[in-house]
């Protein structure tokens, strides 16, 4: 199915399915009318497919009984500009919203559903992993999806857990146990698409690596792309993390070194300082590992200090916003341009008006340049 087209030169694909997802069927394309899907680097991905549905003779809904639009059951939503197809989500439905009205053509079908990390947030477990290491315990556990064929691309953890001294014990669900490994150890989770139906399962760093993506121009004349760029900076989201660990050879009491943050590389020539100092308070009652761990775990999971939201016209932008990667700024001056990680990216795509634009949030850790941006 392609949508969009003929105004944009760009084509909107959904598939759907229970288990395997496939082209849509040929009522489900034709009734579509909005897609809204939310890509969030620091929290859950989303999605709302919104249809316009009609009674047929038997006074049946043709959409839902064509099964595609079912609770659980799985969608892909992918945009092609030009020729390579860019994922913008693979999830699964987990809510139906059935609107009716008096007035024909005017009843919609609202389906609501969040990315894959859903069906490993559906059973709570009682596990233990005794000397295994965090990210090998991750590894265990993605192995128990087959269906999601996931490529685990895993990081190791620097502390291994000694029997006698402690067993990492799982008491939640494996999504919230997975998240809880990775917050000790400064680490983030996420399952992103490498292509139409191929999803990685990342456990590690948070990294800003990557070619950067087109420049975001802003009063540049003819070259701006951009609708409407802001900035913020926040000099209370930084903290400096101090405490103490028991080193078990001396029987001494040691401070927490200062440690980098696990993000990289660094965006700014500027780094804001750290105001808030933050006490570490159970970290003598660990391990001199799993202490370290904490201190960056505190400075890599501090919010990033200057924000940037805008939105685009993606015809004009000629591209997908990717989270996760980085993008350039350009014509904001020298105290904002440059590179910026993608925070979160907001796909609003309006079918019957072949309308497609981007709501986008950039961070970094402070203000002025390393790099210069790449040109749209």
């Amino acid at each position: 199915m392609g949508f969009l087209v003929d105004r944009l030169g760009i084509r909107l694909l959904l598939l759907m399915g229970a288990t395997i997802p496939v082209p849509a069927p040929a009522e489900v394309v034709r009734a579509l009318t909005e897609v809204r899907v939310v890509r969030h680097a620091g929290g859950r991905d989303g999605f709302t497919l919104t249809f316009s549905i009609g009674k047929d003779k038997s006074l049946d809904y043709a959409l839902t009984a064509a099964g595609a639009t079912g609770v659980l059951n799985r969608v892909v939503i992918v945009a092609l500009l030009g020729a390579v197809p860019d994922v913008l989500i693979d999830g699964v439905i987990t809510l139906q919203q059935h609107i009716p009205d008096q007035e024909p053509g005017r009843s919609r079908l609202v389906v609501t559903g969040t990315d894959l990390m859903t069906l490993l947030d559906l059973e709570e477990k009682n596990a233990e992993f005794p000397a295994m290491p965090d990210f090998a315990i991750v590894q265990r556990i993605l192995a128990g999806y087959p269906a999601l064929a996931l490529a685990p691309v895993t990081v190791p953890t620097s502390e291994i857990p000694i029997p006698f001294e402690r067993i990492p014990r799982q008491a939640e669900t494996d999504l919230a146990f997975i998240h809880r490994l990775a917050h000790r150890n400064g680490y983030v989770f996420y399952i992103d698409s490498l292509s139409v139906l191929a999803n990685t399962a990342y456990f590690g760093p948070e990294t800003r690596l990557g070619l950067p993506q087109p420049a975001l121009s802003m009063d540049s004349g003819m070259g701006s792309n951009v609708a409407s760029l802001s900035f913020t900076q926040d000099g209370l989201a930084p903290v400096a993390p101090s405490g103490t660990f028991f080193e078990p050879i001396t029987k001494t009491v040691l401070p927490i070194p200062p440690l980098p943050s696990l993000r990289i590389p660094p965006l700014s020539s500027s780094p804001t300082p750290a105001a808030r100092k933050v006490l570490l308070r159970d970290a003598g009652n660990k391990s001199p590992g799993l202490a370290l761990s904490a201190s960056v775990s505190a400075v890599s999971t501090a919010p990033p200090s200057v924000t940037g939201t805008g939105q685009v016209d993606t015809a004009h932008y000629g591209s997908v916003l990717h989270i996760r990667r980085p993008v350039g700024v350009r014509g904001a001056g020298r105290t904002y341009d440059g590179l910026y990680y993608v925070q979160r990216v907001t796909h609003q795509i309006d079918v019957r008006h072949s309308k497609y634009t981007q709501d986008f949030t950039l961070t970094r850790e402070g203000t002025g340049s390393l790099l210069p941006a790449v040109p749209p």
